[in-house]
């Protein structure tokens, strides 16, 4: 593919609303924040922005709570957060990051993160940890869930592989899969630990290697087996591995990186990369098995199994206590704190039975969504349907965020009932000691991380909790005229922002017209739609002969796969603005300029075929991205001449990337100005 080709293929997904979605709610992210001085760090976990700022006071939130995409931000302890939701988050984070230049997460090293109690630093840090190894626990805990299917007496006592025994090899190849991620997470964790440690996130995987090495006993056969014993200076050390351990590879990933950056800061730069390493992992090493690890063994052993007994022992009540509380402790993040527990829960599910902490989860969640889906059903708010319609079956699925920040939350009494029901369905599961066997998506998926025996109890708690919420949430509507008022806030603040954005951002009204990538959808009258059916008159961007672009020399412009509008065989080099309106795109190279006009309607002027080959030479811009331009100024001058000397067509194309939702007429002109009408548009 050649660079012109690459180019078009970047300009189609960016007039599709893909990357150039993502580029703008990116550039207004940063504006909204404080800018790219006062953003120290970002990252995203699973449905959130992420950021560690200079100066929190310098944030936006009303904005930022404008922007397409954004279901709510908050500020917890020091870290500022943005929620998207699972998917869009990852984008905008990558575009950020890509703007920002070379910044990255250092937010272990910052002042912020001193801030806050013992309590919430640790929780954090563990949240650091184990939010990047989230996909990996769950693929292998959804492919445990597969594994039960193929194996559990489901069938009139007999299971699918014994019924069907040509399938038994498929059962054992996913069995291996999935028992994968947990056999060596200490590699996983070592890596990610060390990371945030500040140490070489290598010397932690291989710490991680060493302490699943094949030649120790496997951590799941103690007290079958003899482990194999080292005899180290009079000193005699068993050599047992830590399969599915948590605490002892977090210490042991803590102290690596620390005796490594101790090394580096008086080792000579000539023995650093030799000795350094060497010394890290083999002092390492020699802690692990003689102190660290089996000290900490136990302790995560009588961890797991202290929590265990105190949810058993109070039953139904302890159920109760943990599903009331699970939204309150995800709306502070602590409970990815969880993760450490329930990994260790499951790696000892012989003695633990499984994990309580996926079922209280699961609980909320549906909870959550059904407290939604009352909502939508309810509420009068177009704009809050369109939010309830998203979130609501995201929260079902296993991300509540969106529905928390976005509608239970902002309403409060949605909330309230959310939690009630959670509460019962906990209970419920408590009182039939219905436990996870695997990590998985928390939520109506869950089936798959149950025991088969405890299908008819997981979905008797989930018709519990969803009932009870749905239920009250009616209650609570009638009954509470409040929360009409509420509803009704939300809408006047909504409709007062979006008025705000029309006039100080083009973002929100680029992303209402092509949201491809959106999760909620905007249906309130903009200027757009108030505008329909009008004639809007475009005028030709240079001098010379004016064409429709299916008459093109360039065969992507001429299919209209980039959009309909016209050619200009130009006969000189300067371009001139079409119509009122915001440059949202200037290229690097600067043979390509992106208008918004004042009344919404994006188009794109391309100077030349193939021009991109030659790196901005020949050419010159007037303006910068985000400038306002009337009809007739100047925006770029190419050299024609230039142009032509290295073999290239300086033919101009101007297109409407959104020609589906437009019609188009191309005005043609044999010697057109930048006064002449060259393209009538109305939009349908």
């Amino acid at each position: 593919m050649s660079p012109e080709q690459k180019i078009r293929v970047i300009f189609y997904t960016y007039w599709e609303g893909k990357k150039w979605i993502t580029q703008k709610i990116a550039e207004q992210v940063i504006q909204y924040v404080g800018g790219k001085k006062n953003i120290k760090s970002v990252a995203h976990c699973a449905t959130r922005l992420r950021f560690q700022l200079r100066d929190n006071s310098l944030r936006n939130e009303e904005a930022l709570s404008d922007l397409e995409g954004v279901k709510g931000v908050f500020l917890t302890q020091s870290q500022f957060q943005i929620i998207f939701g699972s998917g869009t988050v990852n984008l905008v984070c990558a575009e950020v990051q890509k703007q920002l230049g070379t910044l990255e997460e250092q937010a272990s090293n910052e002042k912020e993160e001193k801030s806050g109690n013992a309590i919430q630093r640790f929780i954090k840090m563990l949240s650091d940890i184990f939010v990047p190894i989230i996909p990996a626990i769950v693929a292998g805990g959804l492919l445990m869930g597969l594994n039960n299917v193929l194996t559990s007496p489901l069938i009139n006592g007999s299971s699918v592989i014994e019924l069907y025994p040509q399938w038994a090899g498929l059962a054992t190849a996913v069995n291996t899969f999935a028992s994968a991620p947990f056999t060596f997470l200490p590699v996983l964790i070592g890596f990610s630990a060390t990371k945030k440690f500040g140490g070489n996130a290598f010397l932690g995987a291989a710490m991680g290697m060493i302490m699943v090495h094949p030649d120790l006993l496997n951590a799941y056969q103690i007290g079958i087996a003899d482990p194999p014993v080292w005899n180290i200076l009079g000193l005699n050390v068993a050599a047992i591995g830590y399969q599915g351990t948590v605490l002892p590879v977090l210490a042991v990933s803590w102290i690596i990186a620390n005796i490594e950056k101790r090394l580096r800061k008086v080792t000579p730069s000539w023995l650093d990369n030799l000795t350094t390493p060497l010394l890290s992992i083999l002092i390492t090493s020699f802690l692990t098995f003689i102190f660290v690890g089996p000290v900490l063994r136990e302790a995560g052993n009588l961890l797991a199994a202290g929590i265990t007994w105190l949810y058993n022992s109070l039953g139904f009540v302890g159920g109760a206590i943990f599903g009331l509380t699970y939204a309150p402790i995800t709306m502070t993040g602590m409970h990815h704190s969880f993760i450490a527990i329930e990994t260790q829960l499951l790696a000892d599910s012989v003695h633990t039975g499984g994990s309580f902490i996926f079922s209280t989860a699961s609980m909320n969640n549906v909870a959550q969504g059904a407290a939604v889906l009352a909502v939508l059903l309810l509420t009068k708010n177009e704009k809050l349907k369109s939010i309830c319609s998203a979130s609501g079956v995201s929260a079902l699925l296993g991300i509540t965020e969106p529905a928390m920040f976005g509608v239970t939350l902002k309403l409060k009494y949605p909330f309230y009932a959310a939690i009630i029901g959670s509460g019962v369905g906990s209970a419920y599961l408590a009182w039939t000691k219905t436990l996870a066997q695997a990590l998985g998506a928390a939520g109506l998926p869950g089936f798959i991380s149950m025991k088969p025996e405890d299908y008819g109890h997981f979905a008797i708690g989930l018709i519990l909790s969803m009932a009870v919420s749905f239920g009250l949430t009616v209650v609570f509507w009638k009954k509470n005229s409040g929360i009409e008022k509420e509803t009704a806030e939300v809408e006047a603040k909504t409709t007062d922002a979006d008025k705000e954005a029309e006039v100080n951002s083009d973002v929100k009204a680029t992303t209402d017209e092509i949201k491809p990538e959106a999760v909620v959808t905007e249906p309130e009258e903009t200027a757009e739609t108030a505008q329909e059916n009008q004639e809007l008159t475009f005028t030709s961007p240079m001098k010379g002969k004016v064409l429709p672009v299916t008459e093109s020399a360039d065969e992507m412009f001429a299919s209209k796969m980039l959009g309909d509008g016209i050619a200009v065989e130009a006969a000189d080099g300067t371009v001139y603005a079409p119509c009122d309106g915001t440059v949202s795109l200037l290229f690097p190279t600067k043979h390509a300029v992106g208008i918004k006009s004042a009344d919404g309607v994006e188009l794109l002027i391309h100077v030349g075929i193939n021009t991109v080959q030659l790196d901005g030479e020949g050419f010159e811009a007037f303006v910068t991205q985000g400038d306002t331009v009337k009809k007739g100024d100047k925006l770029l001058k190419a050299d024609l001449d230039f142009i032509r000397e290295k073999g290239l067509n300086p033919q101009t194309m101007m297109i409407f990337p959104e020609a589906m939702n437009l019609d188009i007429t191309p005005l043609s002109s044999e010697n057109a100005d930048e006064n002449t009408a060259a393209v009538k548009v109305t939009r349908k």
